[in-house]
């Protein structure tokens, strides 16, 4: 006598939940003590029929929270140096590293983005556009960037108060004094809250008294959480506000004095 297997229940059948892949998204940038790693970085032009070696190996680095100055004779490849860090210009061999972005392996198209939302600038004669109020100079950056007129109108506002302007925001820069103009220059360089700021000559068109007033703005700007300014210059008078001071002669680094030997 055959005896009948007992059937088991059958199990529920659970529907398998479909958990839908998020895109990756970019990893955030983690706050690291140096914003800015420059390595072995050489620069060649054509000039006629020859070939002119601006710089030369250069070496240097900026730490998060500092203020750099670069000086050094004409023509020794400065104003080239702070190009290339800024992504404005192409070196031909070594690295950069700027906020853990290597800047070679960037396209055109990413290095552009990355410009408008991290560098600020700070021209020696200002390039405020005499045909636009102080507000709408410093909104410049904002609005590139395609935000509304009216939000970036209220964020040039607190740029300009940052500065102490804040009571020229109607009134157009042939209206103020030179030192008057570099600091809205200032506020239109930091609106964006970059995490670097690059200046070429702030002070060289401005007396004394005017110079020392933007290099007081600019060390409180540079205390911005992980912020770092570098400051291209001639004018030792302003020496006594820079961490360290990079000295560069026939595109190489000649030295690099610690705030003790700034003077």
């Amino acid at each position: 006598m055959t005896t009948k297997k007992k059937e088991q229940p059958k199990r529920p059948v659970t529907k398998k939940r479909t958990v839908k892949e998020k895109t990756p998204s970019k990893k955030k940038r983690v706050p690291s003590e140096k914003n800015i790693i420059v390595e072995n970085i050489h620069k060649s032009f054509r000039d006629g029929g020859e070939t002119v070696n601006v710089l030369k190996g250069i070496t240097m680095d900026v730490g998060a929270n500092e203020l750099i100055m670069i000086v050094g004779p004409s023509g020794c490849g400065k104003t080239t140096l702070v190009s290339i860090i800024a992504g404005t210009l192409h070196y031909d061999e070594g690295s950069v590293d700027v906020l853990n972005h290597n800047l070679h392996s960037l396209t055109e198209e990413e290095i552009t983005a990355f410009r408008a939302n991290n560098i600020g600038f700070l021209f020696q004669k200002f390039n405020l556009m005499r045909t636009l109020t102080c507000a709408e100079n410093v909104a410049l950056p904002l609005l590139i960037k395609k935000i509304s007129h009216e939000e970036a109108h209220e964020k040039a506002v607190e740029a300009l108060e940052q500065v102490g302007q804040a009571d020229k925001a109607h009134r157009f820069p042939n209206e103020l004094s030179g030192g008057q103009q570099q600091l809205v220059a200032i506020a239109r360089a930091i609106v964006h809250k970059p995490n670097i700021v690059i200046c070429d000559e702030p002070t060289s068109a401005l007396d004394h008294e005017n110079g020392l007033r933007v290099m007081k703005i600019m060390e409180k700007l540079v205390a911005y959480p992980g912020r770092s300014v570098i400051v291209v210059t001639h004018d030792h008078r302003i020496f006594q506000f820079a961490n360290r001071i990079v000295s560069i002669e026939d595109g190489t680094v000649h030295s690099v004095r610690g705030p003790e030997e700034k003077k």
